[in-house]
């Protein structure tokens, strides 16, 4: 059994019935313990906890909304339960919903379900005044090819919020295979518009880098030969080189064995993929 299986196993070993998981979930709201709770009722995934969430999810109290929500998105995991009826659940939630929080965990949970029914009415929510609502967004399209969910996550990858631009840009680099110029540009401009060497900064610019090389996209070439001769080199940009296979990063990769020792393993690989070709 994997370490995986085992911790879900303990999970669904608690005794604690349903109903008290629930009623402490909803007193420990603003704790760590919270989480714990609702990874215990959606481990077990059986009707009980489906019906216990569906009822939640009805409530005049966002909290016990959203509670149900949380469940409904990761319901049975590992092997998910009822994702169908989750989803028409979250939909029909999505129609009359005004509360931020409430609204942040239907996106998180449009994304674990990975249901393309969301797409449309989470776009509408695209530019929510929260920025827990336009990351929560950003989660639920991410991995979506409908055109509708990359031009928002395009748009998001804009966003004036940090967190909320690394996400969709990681979104759009690395989880979707769609290759087109809008993409492309979109992650062009993330490259450009980054700078600094703050750690979210630096890791928005090497999201946008290795999802331009994953695409093949030229432009990526000059500003990643910047990046790996900067002072401060994280593993996006090495993976960037790896994927790009071109061999005008091969010296500048050489220089970076001297002291790079972040990830030797994937440093080589680079460095294979770059190697001129007599």
């Amino acid at each position: 059994m994997s370490a995986n299986n085992n911790y879900f196993e303990s999970l669904r070993n608690d005794l604690r019935s349903t109903k008290e998981l629930v009623k402490l979930a909803l007193t420990e709201e603003e704790n760590e313990s919270y989480w714990d709770l609702v990874w215990i009722l959606r481990s077990r995934g059986s009707y009980e906890e489906f019906e216990a969430a569906s009822q939640l999810c009805e409530s005049q109290n966002p909290e016990e909304r959203g509670l149900g929500v949380d469940i409904l998105g990761y319901l049975g995991i590992p092997e998910r339960s009822f994702p169908k009826e989750c989803g028409e659940i979250l939909l029909n939630l999505c129609q009359s919903e005004e509360n931020p929080n409430v609204l942040s965990s239907i996106g998180y949970a449009f994304g674990h379900l990975g249901d393309s029914r969301g797409v449309v009415p989470l776009v509408k929510l695209k530019s929510h005044p929260s920025k827990d609502v336009r990351l929560g967004i950003v989660h639920g399209l991410s991995c979506q090819q409908d055109n509708l969910a990359i031009q928002a996550l395009i748009d998001l990858s804009c966003d004036e919020d940090e967190d909320i631009r690394n996400w969709a840009t990681f979104g759009l680099g690395s989880l979707i295979e769609t290759n087109t110029q809008a993409i492309r540009d979109a992650l062009f401009q993330r490259v450009i518009l980054e700078i600094g060497e703050e750690d979210t900064i630096a890791e928005i610019r090497g999201e946008a880098l290795l999802g331009l090389a994953i695409r093949k996209d030229e432009r990526v070439i000059n500003p990643l030969i910047a990046e790996l001769s900067c002072g401060c080199v994280g593993r996006l940009p090495v993976e960037a080189a790896k994927e790009i296979e071109d061999a005008t990063l091969y010296p500048v990769l050489i220089e970076l064995q001297e002291w790079w020792d972040m990830d030797s393993k994937l440093l080589e690989e680079a460095i294979t993929s770059c190697q001129p070709k007599h």
